[in-house]
């Protein structure tokens, strides 16, 4: 891969398989595929015996069904999760109460802001509020096993709370919706924050892993790669919108359609949210004015003169 992105959407597998990754990695996807989610959340099984389950998914019975059977005669010692976006967190209640596991990760969903009058980030809304780890975990922070150690990766930006979990015996990074292979995350203000975002992914480029398991598709090859190639895609995209202020473009409404060419109408209410984070950034180091005390969706913006 040059600076530019490349994107693998290739199929990962069917869901509800059990597919072993590694000597320490199995991974059961959710049946909840869709345009944002891909083929569906990547629930992960770290270990041997006794194992910690990462990102159980959306509260679907069948799902939870089928991870509990890839469990049968093992003992899960941690119940971990990335973030509380509602594909990656509600069977945690249902995994606890037949494990009887530790329930670890994230810190729990915040409340965001509204973006206009009455309006809030659709994924806010999709947030899982009922989320309450026992043992909330800060960058750092590790939990254990026999033969595996996760460790805790603050990587704010999708979310607020996003951490990514670097298995330390296989030198890899569960990646969670910060890194993916097959599409780049939304960051979505208020809760999503491209400033944050960058600065994870800067964050990610000084550590050194062989490969990602992110949350949805299949993993990240080459990870420094990827992750420049990443850093060229959101320069591309502040460039875009620059652009669009300099042809008279005022309103985020305005400037989807040439920047997102070809996309679905149905995901352009995603497409203005995360040009909003990018005039959010804009707008913080001063490089575009806002006519609100904060940047929001129905918000006008011009570049700042001078």
């Amino acid at each position: 891969m040059s600076e530019d992105i490349e994107f693998d959407r290739s199929a990962t597998a069917p869901s509800g398989e059990v597919v072993e990754l590694s000597p320490l990695v199995r991974r059961v996807i959710a049946g909840n595929s869709g345009p944002m989610t891909f083929t569906g959340t990547c629930t992960y099984i770290i270990g041997r015996g006794t194992v910690a389950v990462l990102d159980p998914g959306p509260d679907d019975p069948a799902h939870i069904a089928r991870v509990l059977a890839a469990l049968a005669g093992e003992s899960v010692s941690h119940i971990l999760v990335t973030h509380t976006h509602r594909d990656h967190s509600p069977a945690v209640p249902a995994l606890k109460a037949a494990t009887g596991a530790i329930v670890a990760g994230c810190l729990p969903h915040r409340a965001a802001r509204e973006l206009a009058l009455g309006e809030i980030n659709p994924l806010d809304a999709a947030a899982d509020r009922d989320y309450a780890p026992g043992l909330p975990m800060h960058d750092g922070d590790t939990v254990t096993g026999p033969g595996w150690t996760l460790s805790a990766v603050e990587t704010p930006g999708h979310t607020a709370n996003h951490l990514a979990f670097a298995l330390a015996e296989e030198t890899s990074l569960f990646s969670g919706d910060h890194v993916m292979a097959w599409s780049t995350s939304i960051v979505a203000p208020p809760d999503g924050s491209m400033a944050s975002y960058m600065a994870s992914i800067e964050k990610l480029r000084a550590m050194e892993h062989a490969i990602y398991w992110p949350g949805h598709g299949g993993p990240v090859n080459e990870p420094q790669r990827f992750l420049r190639g990443l850093v060229q895609h959101r320069r591309l995209r502040e460039a875009a919108i620059l652009n669009r202020l300099r042809a008279g473009d005022e309103r985020i409404a305005e400037m989807v359609p040439p920047i997102y060419q070809g996309l679905p109408v149905a995901l352009h209410g995603a497409a203005a949210l995360s040009i909003l984070a990018q005039l959010e950034d804009l707008v913080l180091n001063g490089t575009v004015l806002c006519d609100e005390a904060l940047p929001m969706l129905a918000s006008r913006y011009k570049l700042a003169r001078g």
